[in-house]
């Protein structure tokens, strides 16, 4: 065959050049040759996005037949800004000729920032991206200017297809086929009713996560948890990717992080293979509509770090479509501790408007060594180890938050003729009826405190090093819920008057008839 030089054509264009039908920024259109020239054809248009650009930009490419991959790269300018103002990043994706409307039929990737290349293919793609054909018609790069310097972003994106078929074999003959999808199961053998101990907010390299999978499912066993949840960032790349990593002493299930600029929730549980789209702000009035989808998926809606410090994590559209909320993200951090204040505002609220509750729960969000996975976990009740139990116990708050596997605490209030009640449930007796909350605990630190929350806030705090059980009496009538935390000391000795990190803490019981 002869060999024929790859071309490369230079355009320039500017995130205004072209709107596009939906009224979405569109640059002008990147076009090949109608049939295979060569083995493989590059093009790369460069331009400038200006400071307040829009959040999702798009590069039309159109794509002819007899293209087997599908390969971008990109780069753009760091330039120097003054102290205290954010300087380039800007993210990357792809969509396919089914087109770019909210919902994401034609989504074939997402690699946010982490990555500066990526391949698409029928039999397989980089991670973050979804192997499968590549189809002629218009496909659309997305570029996403998460933040843009004074001086503007300058970009340059190179686009290249190959034709032929992944074997070599000329344009036009039988190709190969996309993989099987092989996803987990949705049930592990578990211990019947049990509690059981899981992190459901973890990134592997399918996303910006160091760790490959099998390194997360190691993770996830050294650390004594019985089920992960997988959720990268925009995309369900990773859920077909854990084949021969799941096991009876292990459930593994699909996810996302939906990553907006309002703020980041974890789509949880979700059916393998359904996405969740990112491309909306609080002020368009979307997040309703795909807080339903990831419900009809079968997943849970749980805002993720609310008070995150990071560009985009504050959490902006309320908690109305919550089916829980994350008060504890990593390492227990000043803005965990601002998490648990606001969601604890909220269980006062509930009990004043009797309102629905929000339980809460606790992940790692672990992307790469030394972040711990399990760090936190969720320990939650359930019938059985599966993927309905599990999220049965966590949208009624059976559930509490331990810094590791090696926590293990039981906390109940008892009182009115032998009645009791567990971690989320309601103890139903009459407002000046005594009652006794109840809290044993082992295996956490010397020199930790425990401490018995209410609608009033902390009412009796006490030391338990190592373990132990402590008893507290209050009525429904001076105690609308009791919830517990176990703290590590304070650093300063209380100087500060800011409590020590949090070592578990517990959804709440409330006291008191309904």
């Amino acid at each position: 065959m002869r060999r024929i030089r790859r071309r490369d054509l230079l355009r320039t264009a500017t995130a205004t050049a072209v709107a596009g039908a939906a009224g979405v920024p569109t640059l002008d259109t990147v076009t090949f040759a109608s049939g295979p020239g060569a083995p493989a054809v590059t093009r790369t248009v460069s331009g400038r996005l200006p400071a307040g650009a829009p959040d999702y930009v798009y590069l039309p490419v159109e794509v002819p037949p007899g293209v087997h991959e599908i390969a971008v790269a990109y780069t753009y300018d760091r330039p120097a800004v003054p102290a205290g103002t954010q300087g380039n990043a800007c993210d990357i994706g792809i969509f396919d000729e089914r087109g770019t409307g909210l919902g994401g039929a034609g989504f074939r990737g997402w690699s946010g920032g982490a990555r500066t290349e990526f391949a698409i293919g029928t039999e397989r793609a980089t991670p973050g991206y979804l192997p499968g054909p590549v189809r002629p018609g218009t496909w659309h790069v997305v570029l996403g200017p998460y933040t843009v310097a004074p001086q503007g972003l300058a970009y340059e994106v190179t686009v290249t297809l190959r034709y032929g078929t992944p074997g070599g074999a000329p344009a036009g003959t039988p190709g190969g086929s996309p993989p099987r999808a092989v996803y987990p199961p949705q049930r592990a053998k578990g211990r019947g009713r049990a509690w059981y101990r899981g992190d459901n907010h973890l990134h592997s390299v399918h996303s910006d996560g160091k760790r490959t999978p099998a390194e997360i499912a190691a993770a996830a066993r050294a650390a004594g948890l019985d089920w992960i949840t997988t959720t990268e960032h925009n995309t369900t790349s990773a859920h077909a990717a854990w084949e021969g990593l799941w096991g009876d002493d292990l459930l593994i299930l699909t996810g996302e992080e939906v990553t907006t600029r309002n703020g980041h929730v974890v789509a949880l549980g979700t059916d393998p293979g359904t996405f969740i789209d990112w491309r909306y702000r609080a002020r368009d009035g979307a997040f309703g509509r795909f807080a339903r989808r990831i419900r009809q998926a079968g997943g849970l809606v749980v805002p993720a770090h609310p008070y995150g410090t990071c560009v985009g994590c504050n959490w902006k559209y309320g908690f109305e479509e919550a089916d829980a909320v994350e008060v504890w993200n990593g390492p227990y951090t000043p803005d965990d501790e601002v998490a648990v204040a606001a969601w604890d505002a909220m269980l006062v609220a509930s009990v004043r408007d009797g309102g629905r509750w929000l339980p809460a729960m606790g992940n790692s969000d672990a992307h790469r060594e030394p972040q711990v996975v399990g760090l936190p976990q969720t320990v939650v009740l359930a019938d059985d180890l599966s993927r309905q139990a599990l999220q049965a116990g966590l949208r009624a708050g059976r559930s509490w938050i331990a810094e590791s596997s090696a926590v293990k605490l039981s906390f109940e209030v008892t009182g009115g003729r032998g009645r009791h009640a567990g971690i989320g449930e309601r103890l139903e007796v009459g407002r000046d009826t005594p009652v006794t909350a109840r809290l044993e605990v082992s295996g956490v630190p010397e020199r930790c405190t425990a401490t018995f929350v209410t609608d009033q806030g902390p009412l009796f705090t006490t030391a338990v090093g190592g373990g132990g059980v402590i008893e507290w009496r209050t009525t429904p009538s001076y105690a609308a819920y009791v919830r517990a935390e176990v703290r590590h000391p304070v650093a300063d000795g209380g100087a500060s008057g800011v409590p020590g990190p949090m070592v578990a803490m517990t959804n709440p019981v409330f006291l008191g008839e309904r």
